[in-house]
């Protein structure tokens, strides 16, 4: 009979633990976790980006609806007063003023979703498969303190030039066609003039109303379109690959650099906190939130005692946690936090010549 072994079986190497992205009040979230609760969240912008987009079009059917209702109304009974159509041309005005607040909230759904697409999904799929190191920050600012990341005049003069300026300008030919046309066609501008009168408005300021009326929106549809700070749909959110890099960035590897805000610094801050225990708070603020303190020396003219001020720079996404981290090291402490115009340096934009 053969020997039995005496050899006992090797037990298996322990898995290592996987490292948890964020640790909080005994909470461990892990990696898997983490993309978990990401896709869901990304899936609730496009969901709320998909609603406003659906608000955009209602509104816009509303105005071609609406414009072709008059414009029947107004070509198939020659009595019909040519006031119609300027009716609904204000009417489309105010369409075109609702749409575009609905495009702000179309931008900051459409921003998130942008957001997450470029800096985390697409992040992924080039090495060195992590998403950019301020990605998650600019998400939680946007979460913390929403705000419109397009102005009104940009979303009223994209709205104007993409749909409106067209609807405008087939109304602007109807009432000409209207005037000059109905009840049988004008044989001279005299009588044309005196036709698009409105009641005791003369035709002349009528027509001298309807120029302005016009240059107005062709210059606002003119001077908006340099502004682009927001991505919209289809605009790039990356710097031109094509070109060459900078001696400095030669032979490192840039990485995916995205545009995380638009023509937009995130917001910066200064704290300073006066302390009796400048050692043990810097080092909390350090260990917890991994920014620099200095520390300088103060006097309190009210009691007279020496005290320490530390000086920290961070932005707007960690006050919370440096009211925390202060907290749990001195609750007499005194934190004042302003806003800071730049911060250059190490952790926030380089500080380079140029």
């Amino acid at each position: 009979m053969p020997a039995k072994s005496t050899k006992s079986k090797q037990d298996p190497q322990p898995e290592e633990a996987e490292e948890p992205v964020w640790t909080y009040r005994g909470y461990h979230l892990k990696t898997s976790e983490f993309v978990t609760a990401m896709v869901h969240f990304f899936r609730a912008e496009i969901q709320r980006a998909n609603v406003w987009r659906t608000r955009l079009d209602t509104t816009t059917n509303w105005a071609v609806v609406a414009t072709g209702a008059v414009l029947s109304i107004a070509f198939s009974q020659p009595n019909v007063h040519h006031s119609i159509i300027i009716l609904n041309t204000l009417l489309v005005l105010w369409f075109l003023f609702i749409e575009a607040r609905r495009y702000r909230y179309y931008e900051l759904w459409s921003y998130r979703v942008r957001l997450m697409e470029t800096d985390f999904y697409a992040a992924m799929l080039v090495p060195p498969f992590h998403p950019s190191p301020e990605w998650a920050e600019n998400l939680a600012e946007n979460l913390l303190t929403p705000s419109f990341p397009i102005s009104m005049w940009e979303a009223f003069g994209r709205r104007l030039r993409r749909n409106y300026f067209w609807i405008f300008l087939i109304l602007y030919a109807s009432w000409v066609a209207k005037i000059w046309l109905f009840p049988e066609p004008a044989t001279s501008l005299t009588e044309f003039v005196s036709r698009s009168a409105v009641g005791i408005i003369p035709g002349e300021i009528m027509i001298v109303l309807g120029l302005i009326y016009y240059s107005i929106l062709t210059v606002i549809a003119l001077a908006t379109i340099t502004m682009t700070r927001a991505t919209g749909e289809i605009l790039p959110r990356f710097g031109d690959e094509s070109a060459p890099a900078a001696p400095s960035e030669q032979g490192k590897h840039a990485g995916l650099r995205a545009l995380l805000v638009p023509r937009r610094r995130r917001r910066q801050l200064l704290a300073l906190i006066i302390t009796d225990k400048a050692e043990t708070v810097s080092k909390r603020i350090l260990s917890d939130l991994k920014r620099g303190v200095t520390a300088m020396q103060g006097k309190g003219m009210y009691t007279g005692a020496d005290r320490s001020i530390l000086m920290c720079a961070l932005t707007i996404t960690e006050v919370h946690n440096l009211k925390s981290a202060v907290a749990k090291e001195d609750p007499q402490a005194f934190v004042i936090v302003s806003p800071a115009q730049e911060v250059l340096g190490r952790g926030f934009n380089p500080l380079e010549e140029k």
